[in-house]
Order: C-alpha cells, then sequence, then structure tokens
C-alpha cells in the first residue's frame, strides 16, 4: 500500500471533509412545535404536514403536501378513513366575505391576503364548506397562527396551508370546468423503519472494519520496530518517523481549532447555501470518495497473492511520484465510479454510491487520523459535543433556524441534502424521505473506538481484558439511543454525539480508572518501547 501517497492527498481531504461534515442523525419531521405562536384554547395544535391527494374526473392524478394550521379540528391519520371531498374556488378568492358561491360540503380554495386565516376559516365555515385549503403566496408553506388579541375559537372545519404552485394546479383543473376532489389526511411516522436498523449496522460496522484495520497497521510498524530493536539497529528513530510521516496525529490545539473552523466552515454553508454550492460540495466529496474508495480497494486486493505482487511493484508518475500497478489498474474504476453518482445523483437508488463512497472515505480517514492518547480523545470529543449541540438548539436564538439541520437538508438549494452523509431511504414510512446520519458521527467517536483497539493489540490485552470490546458496545448503545430519542421526538434532527460520547468517552474513563490504567491512556496511549544505546564503532 502506498502510505506516503495516501498521507499527501487525503489528509487535506480529511481536513475538507470533517469541517464540512454534519454530526446529526435524522428521519425529517413532519410534526413542528412551536412555542412562540400564540396558544389558547381553540388554537393550540402541533403544525402537522398534510397529504393531499387530488382527483380529476375521478382519476387520481397528483398529490400535494401542506400544512396544517393552529386552529381547527385534527385531521385523520388514515389514508381510508380520510373522504374524497370535492373541491370548489372561492368567489371572492380570498374568502374574507361570504362566497357567491353556494357550498354545500365542499372543501373551498382560497388566495391568501386580506384578512386573517381564523376570518377566512370562520367565513367558509359559515358558507356550508367542509375545509377550507389556503393557497400561499410563496413557494414555501407558512405557518398559519392566530391573531394575538383574537378572543378564544372554535373553528370546526381543518385549514390547510398549499405552496404556491399547488394553488396554480387547482385553479387550472378547476378551470377545465373538471370534476375535482381532494382527501386530507396527515399520516404519522412508523416509531421504527427498517432503513434506521440498517444505518445503525453500516455506521457500526464502518467503525469495526476501520478500527481493525487501524490495529493492523500499527501492530505491523511495532513488529517491524521490534525486530530493529533486536537486531540492535540504529533505524529505530527512522522507523519511528517513518511511522509520524503516513499518520496525522492530532494533539489539543487542533482539537480545539476544529471546533473553530469547523463553525466558520458551517456559517459559510449555511449563508451560501444554493445550488452552485452544492456543486461544489459534490465535487470535494467525489474527489475524496475517489481516494477513499482507491485506498480500500487496494488495500484489500494486496491480501491476496495474485494481487500481492502489483501492489508492491511501482512506477514513476510525473506530479504523483512512485505509485502501484495495481493503484493504476483501479483508479479508473474509482474515478469513473464516482463521476457516474455525481452525474445521476438525482435517480431513486443514487443513495447507494453516495453511501459506498462515504463509507470508503471514512474508513480511510480513521487510517490517516488518530488520536496519540486518552487526552486528546478527551478534548476532541468534548468540544465536538458542544459544537454539535450549539448548532444544532442553541444556534436557533441567533439564525431563528437550527444551522445544523438546515445545512443537512440543503434548504434553498434544490437537493435532498449535502452528500457528507450517509442515508437509506425510509422503506415503510408514508412520508417516504431519507434516514441520515452525518460523517462526524462516525468519524470522531471512531478515533477513539480505534485508539482503543490499538492499545489492546500493542498492550497484548484479551478481547474481554482490553478496551475496544466495551468501546464498541458504547458507541453502538449511544447511536441506539440516539434513534429512540429521534423517534419519540416524531424525527426532529438530534445531534447524536450528544449521546455517543457520554457513552463512549464516559465507558472508556470509567474502565480506565477501574484497571489503573488511566494515567498511562491519558499521557501514553501506547507500551513504550525505547530504542537502546547503539554504541558507535570507532573507524
Amino acid at each position: 500500500m502506498e502510505f506516503k501517497k495516501v498521507d499527501c492527498s487525503i489528509c487535506a481531504v480529511f481536513v475538507v471533509v470533517l469541517v464540512l461534515c454534519t454530526g446529526l442523525v435524522s428521519g425529517g419531521d413532519i410534526v413542528h412545535q412551536d412555542d412562540i405562536a400564540p396558544s389558547r384554547p381553540g388554537c393550540s395544535n402541533n403544525f402537522v404536514l398534510v397529504k393531499v391527494p387530488i382527483w380529476v374526473d375521478g382519476i387520481e392524478v397528483t398529490e400535494f403536501v401542506g400544512v396544517g394550521a393552529r386552529f381547527g379540528p385534527t385531521l385523520e391519520s388514515k389514508e381510508k378513513r380520510a373522504n374524497q371531498t370535492r373541491l370548489a374556488f372561492a368567489d371572492p378568492p380570498d374568502c374574507c366575505s361570504t362566497p357567491r358561491n353556494k357550498l354545500t360540503g365542499e372543501a373551498i380554495l382560497v388566495h391568501r391576503g386580506n384578512c386573517s386565516f381564523t376570518t377566512k376559516a370562520n367565513v367558509a365555515e359559515d358558507a356550508g364548506a367542509s375545509a377550507i385549503l389556503i393557497i400561499n403566496n410563496q413557494t414555501e408553506l407558512f405557518k398559519m397562527v392566530c391573531e394575538p388579541h383574537e378572543p378564544d375559537l372554535d373553528i370546526g372545519i381543518p385549514a390547510i396551508m398549499l405552496p404556491q404552485h399547488a394553488g396554480t394546479s387547482l385553479i387550472k383543473f378547476l378551470g377545465n370546468s373538471s370534476s375535482v376532489s381532494v382527501q386530507l389526511y396527515s399520516p404519522k411516522r412508523p416509531m421504527v423503519d427498517v432503513a434506521e436498523v440498517f444505518l445503525w449496522l453500516m455506521a457500526v460496522a464502518t467503525i469495526l472494519c476501520a478500527s481493525y484495520w487501524s490495529a493492523w497497521r500499527a501492530r505491523e510498524a511495532a513488529i517491524e520496530q521490534d525486530k530493529l530493536l533486536k537486531d540492535g539497529s540504529n533505524e529505530c528513530n527512522v522507523t519511528q518517523g517513518s511511522r509520524s510521516g503516513v499518520v496525522l496525529e492530532i494533539n489539543i490545539i487542533s482539537a480545539v481549532l476544529f471546533v473553530v473552523v469547523a463553525s466558520c466552515f458551517l456559517i459559510m454553508l449555511y449563508k451560501l447555501m444554493s445550488s452552485w454550492f452544492i456543486e461544489v460540495l459534490v465535487v470535494l466529496f467525489a474527489i475524496g470518495g475517489v481516494e477513499g474508495l482507491q485506498t480500500c480497494l487496494v488495500a484489500l486486493l494486496s491480501c491476496f497473492r495474485w494481487f500481492e505482487r502489483f501492489g508492491q511493484s511501482y512506477i514513476k508518475i510525473p506530479f504523483l511520484g512512485p505509485v502501484s500497478y495495481l493503484t493504476l489498474a483501479i483508479s479508473p474504476f474509482c474515478i469513473a465510479f464516482a463521476v457516474l453518482w455525481a452525474v445521476y445523483r438525482h435517480i431513486s437508488f443514487a443513495w447507494i454510491g453516495q453511501d459506498i463512497l462515504g463509507i470508503a472515505l471514512i474508513i480511510t480517514v480513521l487510517q490517516v487520523v488518530q488520536i496519540p492518547n486518552l487526552k486528546v480523545g478527551t478534548v476532541l470529543l468534548s468540544c465536538s459535543l458542544l459544537y454539535d449541540l450549539f448548532w444544532v438548539f442553541l444556534s436557533k436564538s441567533l439564525f431563528h433556524k437550527s444551522v445544523m439541520i438546515v445545512v443537512a437538508r440543503g434548504d434553498k438549494s434544490g437537493e435532498d441534502g449535502i452528500p457528507m452523509l450517509l442515508k437509506i431511504p425510509r422503506l415503510f414510512d408514508p412520508w417516504h424521505g431519507y434516514s441520515i446520519i452525518g460523517f462526524g458521527d462516525i468519524i470522531l467517536p471512531g478515533l477513539l473506538v480505534a485508539f482503543s483497539l490499538r492499545y489492546d493489540w500493542l498492550c497484548n490485552k484479551r478481547l474481554r481484558d482490553g478496551y475496544f470490546l466495551w468501546a464498541m458496545l458504547a458507541y453502538g448503545l449511544g447511536l441506539l439511543t440516539t434513534y429512540v430519542a429521534l423517534n419519540l421526538m416524531d424525527g426532529h434532527g438530534q445531534p447524536a454525539l450528544l449521546y455517543i460520547v457520554p457513552f463512549t468517552l464516559g465507558t472508556f474513563l470509567t474502565l480506565g480508572k477501574q484497571r489503573g490504567d488511566l494515567k498511562h491512556l491519558w499521557t501514553r496511549g501506547e507500551p513504550d518501547r525505547p530504542c537502546p544505546h547503539v554504541r558507535l564503532q570507532p573507524e
């Protein structure tokens, strides 16, 4: 394997990826609590997304998504129990006064403006409407609230806000003298979707593979160093230097700076989020994915006798230096794979390519980037936890939105989110969408888990007596707790490190203190291998 080549390129990719990666687990929220909007009897509903299937002349032609109002009755959650209702366009269109057209239980379609939402709903109900659909004057959905000084309300029909394009389509259908019917219901998400199970397995398996690969490399380097010690060679210092040349060790300063730099990049993403900026992120991710996939494939194929010779034979290429024949053979495939994903990333199964590139990049980063001891790991994870908490929860007070969630979803970009995510489609969710996990929720705790296995192997500890098994279990439980919290909070994005860091770091610190290894783990992180004094021979 070409460790030096990886060191030169992937370290730069690591910095970009890690500062761009989000620390978020999400399933897509369909229920929005709002503590700011006025709440009183008759005006205390949560804002829920509503499915609005459309039938034209008895044939279902499309489906729109709206948002329920703060007032009015709650909607049916089962599609089979929701009634089909004929749709009528209000006259006058704003429905601020009694409609001229006679209503006998139809749903009425109205324009936003000229009077309050509650006034429109009261007028529509008094005219005989069974529901009111209000067309927004923007493409986004708007939360319909009560006026601050309105008396208690008793509105008996549901009110739904539709985006502008949906209203335009409905008016066109009605203008063609067609019979238009609608159905209103707000299905609930399942408590657990199989996508979350697979995403959990994917994250755990990624850290497991990366940890064993990292520990194997560390043990091979230690064996080589031990041979030099037995031979009394004076190349010990050279070996240690070569090891540090292929590994980027994080120190305390860089751990703290990471949070500062990552915060700056996150703000930049939030401010510049657009379709062109997503394209830039796609290019950066594709470059990192090519490097990661190439490194993983070369390492995997080099384990077989048929490819070993090609992995150890090098050719010098201008600007790149020595490159193995195996790398030259694999590189075109990796580049083609990344390019195909980037070009066709909008098709339904493109998430598979994104996950393959993402996992390969994460595993490669965890080989190149390491924490030297538990002290650095504690500082890094603690700072990352504060970073996660601030940008998911506390940033709302400064930016009026959760910056982390906005960036992860790719709002205002026309995309399903930034590419620095692992995602799986929600298979049994009526709202569809994706379950996602940010790279940071795998890479950052993965650094600590990989460190635990390197320490166990270098200290010749058995699995049960070491730290890796318990660190791995702690990560799995922490991520599982994250998904439980995610489902209890109706799919609202959760900072996974809020749950993962206490589990993993707490387990490591507690075990280290109980076993008397904490001081050594805190400062050294591996057994001492002093170089013997080499006596120089006189000439």
